[in-house]
């Protein structure tokens, strides 16, 4: 009757149904720890930067320590821990608590897509644990709860105002499609939209519309297995899904540095190498990574061991602008596995307040007029007039960017090393003034030379107060010489690398790396600071010293 009513109303009819039974349990690529599956037994939670210990209750019970925290817990991916470690103990609490969860009304945290979507893959992935030694009455419990996720998962991918979430939400379906016996309309309806969703937000050389290395390390975690999933049930995966996952996969090579971690922009934080590498595995190409991405914004110059990524990207579209942050012309630099150069990166946990200020434009190695940041964001729930406002848009959207700046870049090839020269025009509006960079490798990788112009328009008003920065990463000791002209930077072992500036003299400032393990750590940064003209320019570089 909901489907005669739906096509009545001109509407897609809706998953409404329980499951009779599932297939397969699709695999899962990420890591599994056994160790923090003894934790759990315990009732010691720990996810996203944040602990609780039940006393034995249900974390259920319990107000969630932070967002992140309860999302985490609501999408049961801490499930693969307690399979890794194959005991009955392990299957029999894994079931408890999933009967905990499935018996409540669901609150609006867990109804939220990308949780909902968490949950539907990994009771799916992980159903061998959970219904093990189950009985008739959990399993049909457990059946009835995946059905109402999977019906939510079907109105937000065609629903959701969130692309993101529309994408995600497709995975889902499919993953349910292709898992549930008798649900092949269910499984073209999720093919369809899959297709849809991939062809409108992977971009070309294989970036996501967010420019995110986060969001694409996350899809193809799911990508991956999904295709496999199809191949398992007999059935050709989507050419688009194909297509995406062979340009997905060189794309992440690109934004990889040497010790394995990715380039910290829009929204990246700590890498999981464990699931970069295992990614990596089924880059069957295994070339040398791409050195141009011009639909996602980033270029890799590399020379000898030294490598650079720089971000030359404009803002990605408001509704995919989540984790955007506004660092227009930015770079890292590393030798080796040793990063010198970065960003600051995105805080573990649920921080808005730290989140917020990762995302300005001072926390990336580019240049910064006045106190001003070069991209505008949605003010947190709570900030001035149109508070509530601002509270709707961010339900719908999250904390999206609302407007950033327009970035042009070209890269050139010589003999003698690859040269980038990018501009952005973020601070115009409030000071008239635009930022040219040039960047240069030397051949070998011993040196990286670099210029920024500024240029500001006749008469212009607005701060001219100029930082050109240079955070450094924590495991550098950068110091003063000759005079204060210079800046050695103390790389572990014995490699050291001096920095220049050509009339400016450089300080070193505090500054703070978000991307460690344990919470943010204290590091410093080199600032040239400069006052604008009608054209100002300074030229610089970096030089590996001779050991």
């Amino acid at each position: 009757m909901r489907a005669l009513a739906a096509r009545a109303l001109g509407r897609t009819p809706m998953w409404n149904r329980t499951p009779a039974r599932l297939l397969i349990a699709p695999p899962d690529l990420r890591t599994a720890d056994p160790t923090v599956a003894d934790d759990i037994y315990a009732g010691y939670f720990v996810f996203a930067g944040r602990a609780l210990a039940t006393g034995g209750r249900t974390p259920f019970d319990f107000e969630p320590p932070s967002e992140d925290w309860g999302e985490a817990l609501c999408g049961f991916g801490w499930l693969r821990h307690l399979r890794a470690t194959d005991t009955a103990l392990s299957r029999a609490n894994g079931r408890a608590l999933v009967d905990d969860f499935i018996s409540r009304p669901r609150t609006a945290l867990a109804r939220r897509v990308a949780v909902t979507t968490r949950r539907v893959v990994t009771f799916l992935s992980q159903s061998p644990l959970v219904l093990d030694g189950a009985d008739h009455a959990f399993y049909e419990r457990f059946m009835r709860a995946l059905g109402r996720d999977v019906g939510l998962l079907d109105r937000a991918s065609t629903e959701s105002r969130v692309p993101l979430e529309r994408l995600i939400a497709a995975i889902g379906l499919a993953y349910a499609g292709l898992s549930f016996d008798d649900a092949e309309p269910l499984l073209r309806r999720a093919t369809r939209r899959l297709v849809r969703e991939i062809e409108r937000q992977i971009l070309a050389d294989g970036g996501h519309a967010s420019r995110s290395p986060k969001v694409l390390v996350d899809l193809l975690l799911d990508l991956l297995p999904l295709r496999q999933t199809y191949v398992t049930r007999g059935l050709d995966p989507p050419d688009a899904l194909l297509r995406a996952i062979d340009r997905m996969l060189p794309m992440l090579r690109m934004l990889r540095h040497a010790d394995g971690a990715l380039a910290l922009v829009n929204g990246m934080g700590v890498t999981a190498a464990d699931h970069i590498a295992t990614l990596l595995i089924y880059d069957e190409q295994r070339a040398n990574p791409m050195r141009h991405a011009p639909f996602s914004g980033y270029e890799r110059l590399q020379g000898g061991a030294t490598l650079v990524i720089a971000d030359v990207g404009g803002a990605p579209p408001p509704d995919q602008s989540a984790l955007a942050h506004a660092g227009p012309l930015a770079f890292e630099l590393s030798s080796g596995t040793q990063r010198i150069v970065v960003n600051c990166g995105a805080p573990n946990g649920n921080r808005p307040d730290l989140r917020q200020a990762a995302r300005a434009t001072a926390a990336h190695s580019t240049a910064t007029v006045g106190t001003l940041s070069c991209a505008d964001f949605l003010a947190p729930v709570g900030w001035g007039p149109g508070r509530w406002l601002a509270a709707a848009l961010r339900r719908r959207l999250g904390p999206m960017m609302l407007w950033g700046p327009a970035v042009t870049a070209e890269r050139r090839e010589g003999d003698d090393g690859p040269e980038v020269r990018a501009s952005h025009d973020g601070y115009r509006r409030a000071a008239g003034i635009v930022h040219n960079r040039r960047l240069k490798l030397a051949a070998g990788g011993t040196r990286l030379e670099g210029e920024d112009e500024f240029v500001r328009d006749p008469g212009a008003a607005g701060p001219d107060d100029i930082a050109v920065r240079f955070h450094i990463h924590p495991f550098v000791r950068p110091s003063l010489a000759e005079d204060g002209r210079a800046v050695l930077l103390a790389l572990p072992g014995r490699e050291t690398w001096r920095f220049e500036a050509q009339g400016v003299a450089p300080a070193i400032e505090e500054s703070v790396f978000f991307a460690m393990t344990d919470g943010g750590r204290r590091c410093e940064q080199i600032v040239l600071r400069l006052k604008a003209g009608e054209r100002t320019t300074v030229a610089w570089r970096f030089e590996r010293l001779a050991a």
